[in-house]
């Protein structure tokens, strides 16, 4: 497909994250599963609910478009899914504590892959007058921010110090 305008790319990149968001909901159901610390595991829980609101604002968005919401697959986020499965779905750890670790490393990289699109995909709707696509895409992109502010704070807090022991 050759793009001809900013509208094109828009629909484009928010079937992209919807796809990204498909893959990382079933893989963060997965870290969860793994997961043995109860924070964690609550953080991963509502990260799931998250990423599934967001993939009904994107729906919805793109339904209004007359876009399909299916229309793209993101080969950015089935990278990072291979890396969730290489480095703690498929791995060995004798210590559950670095295993959390290791969990909290790969769900920010998912997090941090929509942090991206929904930023880029909020940007293309303010230079296209779409304010109230705007600002649902907003609340996506400040979910987002908030599930790796929790991530952040959950390994800070005491998870990598007890993995580090």
């Amino acid at each position: 497909m050759a793009f001809s305008n900013l509208n094109e790319i828009y629909i484009d990149q928010m079937q992209d994250i919807y796809s990204a968001c498909k893959q990382s909901r079933a893989a963060t159901q997965e870290l969860h599963d793994a997961a043995t610390d109860p924070a964690l595991r609550d953080a991963l829980a509502a990260g799931v609910t998250g990423i599934q609101d967001g993939m009904d604002t994107l729906s919805t968005i793109l339904s209004s478009h007359d876009a399909n919401p299916d229309g793209e697959f993101c080969r950015g986020m089935e990278g990072l899914v291979k890396e969730v499965h290489a480095h703690v779905l498929g791995q060995d750890f004798t210590d559950s504590d670095v295993r959390d670790a290791m969990i909290i490393t790969q769900y920010q990289r998912m997090a941090h892959y929509a942090i991206a699109g929904y930023g880029c995909c909020k940007a293309f709707a303010h230079r296209l007058e779409l304010e109230d696509d705007a600002k649902r895409l907003d609340t996506c992109l400040s979910a987002s921010y908030d599930g790796d502010s929790t991530m952040s704070d959950l390994a800070i807090g005491g998870i990598n110090r007890a993995a580090a022991a």
